[in-house]
């Protein structure tokens, strides 16, 4: 199935759980700790500058915003975990979003959690990356920032997040740099690999 990923609009964002769309279009979510660079890998994976807002500080996406891409499917952007500078109260509201959003389990087509490929991963990407598994819906690593390691670390790293998210085999891991654009279209591939899979 072809996707015109230029043609992309920002439909909403989703502060409660009567605001997200059930209209049946295939739903590829992304979550990533706050400064991981999700809304760059979002801008890089649709070729756009600042589609996905880029935030300075981290914490930015407050609520779950949702682009529909080509009129065909919806990319999820989940509030970053981790840093963000907020009270204790608005990371517990997240949370309960967060929640309600893996709760209705007809929504999920895909998940991409992004981390960072210089760490490990940190308790939070690992507590995600069980929200993905016990959803029994598939789901792949992006490992970020990999224009900053040099190629000896490459392997090792990945098989560090592996390892440390404690990934089934079938769970792809794609190095990723969103500044110059490797790993693009692999995961734009597997994208449209679930997409078919919908159709």
């Amino acid at each position: 199935m072809p996707l015109n990923v230029n043609n992309a609009e920002f439909i909403r964002s989703a502060a409660k759980a009567a605001d997200f769309p059930r209209d049946r279009l295939p739903q590829v979510v992304f979550a990533g700790r706050s400064n991981v660079g999700k809304s760059s890998v979002i801008n890089r994976l649709l070729n756009r500058k600042n589609f996905a807002r880029v935030g300075s500080a981290p914490g930015k996406t407050t609520h779950i915003n949702y682009f529909l891409i080509d009129k065909k499917l919806y990319l999820v952007d989940l509030p970053g975990y981790g840093y963000a500078k907020v009270s204790q109260a608005e990371k517990a509201r997240w949370g309960r979003l967060i929640e309600s959003w893996f709760a209705d389990t007809s929504l999920m087509t895909l998940g991409i959690l992004i981390v960072d490929s210089r760490h490990k991963p940190t308790a939070d990407d690992c507590t995600m990356a069980e929200w993905f598994k016990v959803s029994g819906r598939p789901f792949a690593v992006v490992a970020n920032k990999l224009d900053k390691l040099k190629k000896s670390e490459i392997e090792p790293n990945l098989q560090r997040v592996r390892d440390t998210l404690e990934l089934p085999d079938e769970v792809n891991v794609i190095p990723f740099s969103a500044e110059k654009g490797e790993g693009r279209a692999e995961l734009l591939g597997l994208i449209l690999e679930h997409l078919e899979e919908r159709a």
